[in-house]
């Protein structure tokens, strides 16, 4: 540790993304990116914005893009913020909305991004465990809180929550912020967007980096009452008022517009991962129900490590979790037809020696 670090810096843990491998082309089916390219009216759109104006500052309220959410949503503008995807927005939600007087309440299989920024913004945390098939229970989440996280649907296990059961969380837990963090949610769950206005506690995030192929721009965004906004705004304006460059702003935009593109590749997704699903089991694999653009999948002996080894040593990428309850578990990010035929080729081979 360096001397001249803050005491604060030097207990850190960072998250640690999933790999990026340079040393050979691999199928990358590791960090849940979209397959397929982003829509022609975002390039077209990226393209018109390559000009001159690039000399001078974006907008900082990102208006254009607001307006798309909104349009899209049937919201209003004061009900949307926008950020440099989502983990950005998270970790202005972490800083803003999550109070440190109770502990800060999110499942102990999840996006592993929380505990870090617990950590950051020195949030007392209690984690709530899934349960025995990895669902997870939100009549368990009932208790003193300074805030409460989970994603919908779960990553890495894909599982979804119903909206009855989310609302019945706002109903019961009205004195802290409840974040339902939806970055797979195109891929087959039920958005809580509906219930921002009956419940002011409620935020909702999401990002354009998988359904909307554009994990390489960076943007995300938050939906909820317009107080919880101004909070989000208020931070972010005390961090960094450009967040998004013009590319960004425009290219986002024309993503939230095109809504036919969006429907096909999700369509195609999620008739890819039930096609995967099928020929997993097919090959003794455990795999758990997933909502998502990936599976959660245990191989007939457990042997997930060895295995993601393997698959990485013949070019295929996929995340293996070296954790309690899910080291037997290898997630797997849906990538073209023709890639997931390889990769099911190639299980076959490990399987048969």
């Amino acid at each position: 540790m360096s001397q001249y670090w803050s005491p604060l810096v030097q207990q850190l843990e960072p998250y640690v993304p999933g790999e990026q491998p340079k040393d050979q082309r691999y199928i990358k089916l590791n960090t849940n990116e979209c397959p397929y390219p982003p829509s022609p009216k975002v390039l077209a759109a990226i393209q018109a914005e390559l000009s001159a104006t690039l000399r001078l500052y974006p907008d900082p309220n990102a208006d254009l893009f607001k307006e798309a959410i909104a349009a899209y949503y049937g919201l209003e503008r004061k009900q949307v913020f926008v950020g440099n995807g989502s983990d950005e927005v998270l970790a202005h939600v972490f800083h803003a909305l999550f109070k440190p007087d109770q502990p800060l309440l999110f499942p102990d299989i999840s996006y592993s991004f929380y505990p870090v920024y617990a950590n950051l913004y020195q949030l007392p945390v209690k984690q709530i465990p899934l349960t025995a098939d990895f669902s997870l229970d939100l009549s368990a989440y009932i208790q003193p809180n300074g805030g409460i996280i989970f994603p919908n649907p779960n990553a890495p296990t894909g599982s979804a929550i119903e909206l009855a059961a989310i609302e019945q969380l706002l109903i019961r837990n009205q004195h802290s912020v409840v974040v339902v963090d939806e970055a797979y949610v195109d891929f087959g769950a039920e958005t809580a967007i509906p219930l921002i206005d009956k419940y002011p506690h409620l935020l909702v995030v999401q990002t354009l980096s998988k359904s909307r192929s554009l994990a390489g721009l960076r943007v995300g965004f938050a939906v909820g009452h317009p107080d919880l906004i101004e909070g989000l705004e208020r931070v972010k304006n005390s961090f960094n008022s450009y967040p998004l460059d013009r590319l960004a702003i425009v290219g986002a935009a024309a993503a939230m517009q095109d809504q036919t593109y969006f429907a096909e590749i999700c369509q195609r997704i999620i008739a890819t991962r039930e096609t995967t699903v099928a020929h997993l089991q097919q090959l003794d694999f455990q795999v758990l129900p997933s909502s998502a653009n990936f599976v959660f999948a245990r191989p007939p002996a457990g042997n997930a490590e060895a295995m993601y080894l393997a698959l990485k040593e013949q070019g295929v990428l996929v995340r293996y979790f070296n954790k309690p309850r899910v080291q037997e578990y290898l997630r797997i990010t849906i990538g073209t037809e023709a890639e997931m035929l390889v990769l099911l080729e190639k299980l076959k081979a490990l399987l048969a020696n």
